[in-house]
């Protein structure tokens, strides 16, 4: 029988053409050595590990090139950093105007100076909208593209961060949330394209409120955070050909986000994520993919559905974990910032994933329509082992603490979920001939209370998941 597109193919088809037929070409751009004058000299003091591994203190003297690229800029458009001898050093954001460029070579190495704590680029007009949604007449920046180079804020070492702890917008942090090495929010037809990003705290890039959006090619070093972290409201955009070492997750597509790490809250639609592959078997790295739907309730009391819909994700290799569940803010405390009811997700195509380690897709969402199709399982398969959770997880985090007054539950395993009009086609194992069976991928969660606990872990839940079956499952 004759093979037939998809309809997850058909949706990819139509996001790539809408985003490549929107987004800016390229254009002359200036050599920033032309503006050399403009730069100054500055004296500081690096961290970095010695032979051993050890943190050792250096003196540096370095060119601070922000003067140098902001009038370049300014006068032509577009400017060029040329490979060179010594890094590029930032003491404040590049700044980019609608329709400006930044080309840098690949081999030229930018740098954030230690203590300057803010992102390294980032687009004009940033605002932020943590107290209500995002209104529909903003006016945002267009046609800016980022490329190449190598970008670092100097995270030299899993404990050192040469005081560059945030993203932030500026030194000021006008518009709390943003948290990127690369900072785009409020852009419209913006390409970030051929870069590394070596040893960095923030965010790889962090991007939202955004729309016709390309980010192609990016390899992370030592990475100390997310790779690619979008947020709400976010539609029509292709994240493609990550690859490398991220202490969190390489792609995050995030409509409901804890509010320290989001300038910004919706829907998100339309997006097309492919060619992602996880950091090789003998690195720790997390390796996840996180979709996050949710309800954000303001301080006014307001409510704004922030569901996830109509996106692809194809062609991605060694991913740990999809993670598609419920979880309030760790870090500034669940009763201070958690999404009001479970998330949305909704027409979500899942094609030609291959794991040579184990790996599973964990929903924990109301959800209509996902598609798993074309699943390579390159591991001898326990009998244990299901590609797809639904339902709650559990987990207790002691912050280190044996007292469990102390101890918090990471997600929600009170909450019910619903799956409705699942499909999964052409799993294929290792060690078993054929395609799997649906029912020997699925696993449905039922928590329930631990009697045992605080004597043991986790505390456990009254939620469950639910899996509405069709009456037929497509072959």
């Amino acid at each position: 029988m004759k093979e037939t597109h998809s309809p997850g193919e058909a949706l990819a088809g139509e996001i790539r053409r809408r985003v490549e037929s929107n987004i800016a070409s390229a254009r002359e751009c200036v050599s920033v050595h032309e503006f050399r004058a403009l730069t100054t000299i500055g004296e500081w003091t690096e961290v970095w590990p010695d032979a051993d591994g050890k943190p050792q203190k250096r003196d540096v003297v370095g060119e601070l090139w922000n003067a140098a690229i902001q009038v370049a800029l300014d006068q032509s458009g577009g400017v060029r950093l040329p490979k060179q001898d010594q890094p590029y050093y930032l003491d404040r954001p590049i700044i980019l105007r609608s329709g400006q460029h930044l080309v840098a070579d690949p081999l030229a190495e930018i740098r954030l100076k230690p203590g300057t704590n803010t992102c390294m680029v980032r687009n004009e007009q940033i605002v932020g909208f943590q107290d209500r949604a995002v209104p529909a007449d903003l006016q945002p920046d267009h046609d800016i593209v980022i490329q190449g180079g190598i970008w670092t804020t100097l995270a030299t070492m899993p404990s050192e961060s040469n005081g560059n702890n945030r993203g932030r917008a500026d030194a000021d942090d006008s518009v709390p949330g943003c948290h990127g090495v690369i900072l785009l929010q409020n852009v419209e037809r913006v390409v970030v394209r051929d870069l590394t990003i070596r040893a960095s705290k923030p965010f790889g890039v962090h991007i939202g409120t955004a729309k016709d959006f390309l980010i192609d090619n990016l390899a992370y070093e030592e990475h100390r955070r997310d790779g690619v972290h979008c947020d709400g409201p976010a539609c029509y955009g292709i994240i493609r050909n990550i690859s490398g070492w991220t202490g969190d997750d390489p792609v995050s597509l995030l409509a409901w986000d804890w509010r320290q790490y989001s300038a910004s809250f919706g829907p998100i639609h339309h997006i097309l994520v492919e060619k992602v592959s996880g950091a090789p078997s003998e690195t720790e790295s997390y390796d996840s993919v996180r979709l996050l739907p949710g309800l954000k309730q303001f301080a006014d009391g307001a409510k704004l559905d922030c569901p996830i819909s109509d996106c692809v994700l194809r062609d991605l290799t060694d991913i740990r974990a999809f993670k598609l569940y419920d979880q309030p803010n760790l870090e500034q405390g669940r009763d201070n910032d958690a999404s009001a009811a479970i998330g949305e997700l909704r027409n979500l195509h899942f094609e030609r994933l291959a794991f040579n380690r184990p790996g599973n897709i964990q929903v924990h969402a109301d959800t209509d329509g996902l598609s798993l199709r074309d699943v390579r399982l390159n591991f001898p398969v326990p009998s244990d082992y299901h590609l797809l959770q639904i339902g709650p997880q559990s987990l207790t985090y002691d912050h280190g603490s044996e007292d469990p007054a102390r101890w918090v539950e990471i997600f929600s395993p009170d909450r019910d979920c619903t799956v409705r009009n699942l499909s999964v086609t052409r799993v294929r194992a290792l060690d078993v001939g054929g395609d799997m069976a649906i029912d020997d991928l699925v696993q449905i969660i039922t928590q329930k209370p631990n009697p045992d606990y605080p004597k043991s872990k986790p505390r456990g839940g009254t939620g469950r998941g639910i899996w509405i079956r069709d009456q037929q499952q497509p072959s």
